[in-house]
């Protein structure tokens, strides 16, 4: 995929994967996993907000904002103990931050099987990533 079509936090996190052997791009995953921003206080409080992801093995939920200037917020929650599932939700939250609507809409849906984990982690493992990824959409659309 060229760069152009990707924006540039997202081609930067994939090219920062790929540039590395398989062992450290799951030590990546892991720092990833220690850098999920923490919950907004004003949602901190509301669990009904957020949106499990079922497709992923670990409970992570998702909440997602479009302000007035149609910018997206990815808020997630994973447990500690998942730092997979912690790292492919910290990896879009960071990818996607400060991107309009228009912008996550055009990110490619296989956005998770381009940064080199596919021999990583278990097939599973992506499918969840990539559910994140759809229902973040889904949900951009639902506000719209």
């Amino acid at each position: 995929m060229a760069d152009t079509e990707l924006q540039p936090a997202l081609a930067e996190i994939r090219d920062d994967f790929l540039e590395l052997s398989l062992k450290d791009r799951l030590q990546l995953l892991l720092e990833f996993s220690n850098e999920l921003p923490e919950l907004p206080e004003r949602y901190r409080d509301h669990p009904d907000l957020f949106e499990r992801v079922v497709e992923c093995q670990s409970p992570v939920f998702i909440f997602v904002e479009v302000d007035e200037n149609r910018i997206v917020h990815l808020f997630a929650t994973a447990p500690k103990e998942s730092p997979t599932t912690r790292g492919f939700a910290s990896i879009l939250a960071q990818g996607l931050a400060g991107l309009t609507a228009d912008e996550v809409l055009a990110v490619p849906d296989d956005y998770p099987s381009m940064i080199g984990l596919t021999q990583a982690v278990s097939p599973l493992r992506i499918r969840g990533m990539t559910a994140l990824l759809a229902r973040t959409k889904r949900q951009i659309r639902e506000k719209l």
